[in-house]
């Protein structure tokens, strides 16, 4: 064994002489063989966000597998993909090599793409109604959405929506327009024999006098098209085509419920006669704890409003409002307007009926606008009296009456107006008047100006002052410590009358204010300002 491995070694080791001593006379005695030249690059390594994708055998193959992937990519989604792709590629030499496999290399590029996507994008219309915006897949969408604002009142389906370009504007914009889809339109007839000899010659002038005679024929009841003659949005609405994220597309059901819903919306109602906080809440359906709590001006719920005044309400109010006016047909009994004779030596709380009304009847046709569905205004289009009806007439005064304010600062009330459980012997259980409890002593002023009708002891109330005010009411002031003021004098409001006491059947240091509407005794707190 150790021969045969020695001699191995001498054989290899001469082997390796021979193979050099070749090389070198090959280098001299062989001039037609070059020498080795570079031919630039010749293999392409492609990365994407800086992840090897592979290799190429140039940059034009390169191009092409990318532009490949992203169609491979588009063909799989509808939508519009947004992808980052930082590309780049780097050019090698080789003396012996092969490109990877171009299926190998585009399916990295797809995965990469895959990865990198930022978005996916999809084409939508944005409905913009006002300030709210809201987007859907489609143009049939918007329609859907638009229609069903309609379909709360109109559930026959007589209106839709068109959606034609807006030409005022310089973008593209839609507006939507409100068609009736119960409309048919006009037929036009073949020409006839008749109308050749009807086209010229004395017949066409006949037609033409006949033409410019405009012959008003008032229809009939019968010939009214009653329900929903027309409809609107009474908001400000555009669409625009768009392309957005997939996750900030509304589903149609989910925008319908959203744009059809009534929302609490702040709007003014302004005060008219007659008007008292309990009465514009009920009328407007909020609660008077609501309305105070909506307007600084309103301290409590005896707060003072005048006519003209403005208050913030809230009213039920969908994103997108619909206008519509309806025909319906009445026959039966109707009321007169009343007529007012103004006296300007009357206060406006007094007025007096001089003809007293009776109803007359009668057949019209009544056109009502709406907002959503609340009545904007009533008319009557067509009418026909049967029996005329006989107006109320009321004479009523203009002066501006007097105004009354709280006769003491300060006190605790005591005892309110009205019936109450603990009485003393000698006074009924039902109190009308309102009891401030205050020390003896206190200022007592006239709550309004007036003159003096009594001022002097009276049994139960002790010392009193009764004053008779100009617009037909009475205030008195009982349980006085002591009188400032005679009968007959004048005092004027706020002026001092009176120190409050204890006097005559009391309970102890207290006001006891009366206030009379021809003698019958009200609750002073109805009419007096803090």
């Amino acid at each position: 064994m150790v021969f045969i491995s020695r001699y191995f070694k001498k054989c290899k080791i001469a082997y390796l002489k021979v193979a050099f001593l070749a090389l070198i006379v090959a280098a001299f005695f062989i001039p037609n063989v070059e020498r080795y030249k570079s031919q630039g690059f010749n293999i392409f390594r492609l990365y994407i966000n800086g992840n090897d994708m592979g290799t190429v055998d140039d940059e034009a193959t390169a191009d092409e597998l990318l532009i490949a992937a992203r169609r491979k990519l588009a063909s799989e989604s509808d939508d519009m993909l947004f992808v980052e792709a930082d590309v780049k590629v780097e050019g090698y030499e080789i003396l012996r090599g092969y490109a990877d496999d171009k299926e190998t290399v585009l399916n990295n590029i797809v995965a990469e793409y895959e990865r990198s996507t930022v978005s996916t994008m999809q084409h939508a219309y944005t409905v913009k109604i006002d300030e709210y915006m809201v987007n859907v897949s489609t143009a049939a969408d918007v329609v859907s959405l638009l229609e069903a604002s309609l379909r709360k009142y109109d559930t026959q389906g007589k209106f839709g929506v068109d959606l034609v370009a807006d030409t005022k504007r310089e973008l593209s914009v839609l507006k939507p327009v409100i068609k009736n889809n119960f409309e048919t339109e006009e037929i036009v007839k073949a020409t006839t024999a008749e109308d050749y000899f009807t086209s010229d010659g004395m017949f066409k002038a006949l037609d033409d006098v006949l033409a410019s005679i405009e012959i008003e024929i008032e229809p009939g009841f019968n010939d009214f098209d009653y329900g929903i003659t027309e409809m609107g949005f009474d908001n400000a609405v555009e669409i625009v085509e768009s392309y957005l994220p997939t996750r900030q597309v509304t589903k149609l059901e989910a925008a319908i419920e959203d744009v059809t819903k009534d929302k609490e919306a702040k709007t003014i109602y302004e005060v008219v006669s007659g008007d008292t906080l309990s009465g514009i809440a009920s009328k407007t359906g909020i609660s008077v704890d609501e309305l105070i709590e909506l307007n600084e001006s309103l301290e409590n719920e005896r707060s003072i409003i005048r006519v003209g005044d403005e208050l913030t309400i809230t009213v039920p109010q969908p994103e997108l409002s619909v206008t519509r006016d309806e025909l319906s047909y009445y026959e039966g009994t109707y009321e007169a307007d009343v007529i007012y004779v103004y006296n300007d030596d009357w206060y406006t709380t007094q007025e007096v009926t001089l003809q007293q009304p009776q109803s007359g009847y009668h057949k019209a046709v009544e056109k009502t606008s709406y907002l959503n569905g609340d009545v904007v205004s009533t008319s009557v289009v067509k009418e026909e009296i049967i029996a005329e009806a006989v107006p109320k007439i009321v004479e009523k005064g203009t002066k501006i009456p007097p105004t009354y304010i709280k006769p003491i600062s300060g006190g605790r009330i005591t005892s309110g107006f009205g019936y109450r459980t603990s009485t003393m012997r000698g006074m009924t259980s039902s109190h009308k008047a309102i009891d401030w409890g205050t020390p003896v002593g206190t200022s007592v002023v006239a709550s309004c100006g007036g003159t003096v009708a009594y001022a002097a002891w009276m049994n139960s109330y002790g010392y009193v002052v009764f004053i008779n005010h100009p617009d037909g009411r009475q205030t008195r002031y009982a349980h006085l410590s002591k009188i400032l003021v005679s009968k007959g004098q004048y005092v004027s409001q706020g002026q001092k009358i009176a120190l409050s006491g204890n006097t005559g059947v009391s309970t102890g240091p207290h006001l006891h204010f009366e206030m009379r509407i021809n003698g019958v005794p009200v609750n002073p707190l109805n009419y007096i300002s803090y």
